[in-house]
């Protein structure tokens, strides 16, 4: 099969891609209470449902399997090639000015919606490449199985259970990232500390703390009550904190307390260099403050010498590291809350192929340990697909070939839908420098991105597949 019988093809096909993806996103799927043959809520049923339903108007041989997966066959020969996408969605959240989440609306070539591109476009394009390849009436030695989960964005359940009855397949991709293909992901390194301390009745105290939204998240936010200071004795303080932080400091006086509010900026845990953290952020005023001597003082000063403000990497905490492919090890302190009695904390580590227990958890344990906390991790491995595999470079030379852009392997520290999968690569749907808004207000997805994905994918699949 040649590019211009592809192309040929698929001249006639944007409104059915469309079309479909705006069925899937018309559907909330977002995770739900658990049901006989819906293991992860009615929300991603449906979605499965519908997108099987479209699966076998298109001549394909559909499947759902027990509520988990479903999956979409080409042909009924041996497995060459698994396309993984997934049909939950994250929450909508507020902001949406182009149309309301689960109503798709096409505007100047970009489709939006809940899921147009996480994951719901990809998986639509996807059963469309096989659709072509069926249609076109290619002879394939090997089957390619789309297989279209619903539980990505709260743990994948879905394809742990799968692949615990099933055979991996000798190539997977998802179309759950981006273009080119990233085939390094680091570990995933989440520690939990607590500590506890007898209640203190002197004064000034910290009454309470909190800190962070969600274990994954730089936090942007942060308060504090503290009793037996005033505003006014602490204004002067904070503006020297902010001074040296860039974290901005509100007050307010509730409750026979005065309530500081940490203003900095949110960021992917995978990225905290890009955010701002109240957390650190408080703590740093709250260590200047002249609290009274006691078991929740003592705690801040060693929360801020493990993890200052400002430190990404683990450096205080003596695990920084650093190698060519995966790149830097990062650190985000994410959650906080503090009590009369005592802490609990989180952090989310995001380390190299060259981090391992040894140099890592184990070194950043034996730090918390000494200070008194008590600490609880462990440590996730990196995944890794050697860049010069022919699988790969049969990805980039197609890539290259339909868009005229350099292919290249990428890392993330980040996790994909593959990061388990022996081989497994992210590869599409998004072309470089487009931004889908993905898991935030007015998700959209480039229709001409999703053709072209959907032609691309059809030409792998020959290539595997033949």
């Amino acid at each position: 099969m040649t590019r211009e019988q592809i192309e040929a093809y698929f001249a006639d096909k944007e409104q059915l891609l469309v079309d479909a993806v705006s069925r899937l996103v018309a559907i909330d799927s977002v995770e739900g209470k658990p049901a006989p043959g819906a293991p992860f809520g009615p929300g991603p049923a449906a979605a499965l449902d519908e997108a099987l339903a479209i699966a076998r108007e298109w001549g394909l041989t559909a499947e759902n399997h027990e509520g988990y997966v479903g999956t979409a066959d080409l042909n009924g020969n041996e497995d060459a090639l698994h396309i993984l996408g997934h049909l939950d969605v994250v929450a909508p959240g507020e902001g949406w000015t182009v149309t309301p989440p689960y109503s798709p609306k096409l505007v100047d070539g970009l489709l939006y919606g809940r899921g147009t591109d996480d994951d719901k476009g990809p998986v639509a394009a996807s059963l469309l490449a096989m659709k072509a390849v069926k249609d076109l009436g290619v002879p394939l030695s090997k089957n390619c199985k789309v297989i279209m989960g619903t539980n990505e964005e709260s743990g994948s359940g879905d394809i742990a259970w799968y692949f615990a009855r099933h055979p991996f397949a000798p190539a997977t991709f998802s179309p759950d990232a981006g273009f080119p293909v990233i085939n390094t992901e680091k570990g995933g390194f989440r520690p939990t500390f607590t500590k506890s301390w007898p209640a203190q009745t002197e004064l000034p105290r910290v009454a309470w703390l909190h800190g962070g939204i969600r274990s994954n998240i730089l936090p942007g936010e942060a308060s504090a009550g503290v009793e037996g200071l005033t505003m006014y004795d602490i204004q002067p303080v904070a503006r020297n904190i902010t001074a040296r932080t860039g974290i901005k400091f509100t007050f307010a006086h509730e409750n026979g307390a005065t309530v500081i509010k940490a203003k900095g900026e949110n960021s992917h845990a995978a990225h905290p260099e890009g955010g701002n953290n109240a957390i650190t952020g408080l703590i740093s005023l709250l260590c200047a403050l002249p609290l009274a001597e006691g078991g929740c003082r003592q705690a801040l000063g060693d929360l801020n010498a493990l993890l200052p403000h400002g430190d990404c990497e683990g450096r205080a905490l003596g695990i920084a590291q650093e190698e060519p492919i995966a790149g830097r090890l990062t650190v985000a302190f994410s959650l906080l809350e503090i009590t009369g009695t005592g802490l609990k904390g989180f952090f989310d580590s995001r380390a190299p192929l060259c981090a391992t227990e040894e140099n890592c958890l184990n070194v950043a344990k034996a730090a918390f340990e000494a200070r008194g906390f008590a600490f609880k991790a462990v440590q996730g491995k990196p995944h890794h697909v050697p860049a010069d595999s022919p699988f790969i470079r049969t990805l980039l030379k197609r890539y290259e070939e339909y868009t005229g852009l350099r292919g290249e392997c990428l890392s993330t520290g980040g996790g994909t839908y593959v990061h388990d999968i022996p081989g497994g690569v992210a590869f599409g749907c998004t072309l470089p420098g487009f931004d889908t808004h993905l898991h935030g207000a007015d998700e959209r997805v480039r229709v001409s991105d999703l053709m072209l994905s959907a032609k691309l994918f059809a030409h792998i699949i020959v290539d595997l597949c033949e």
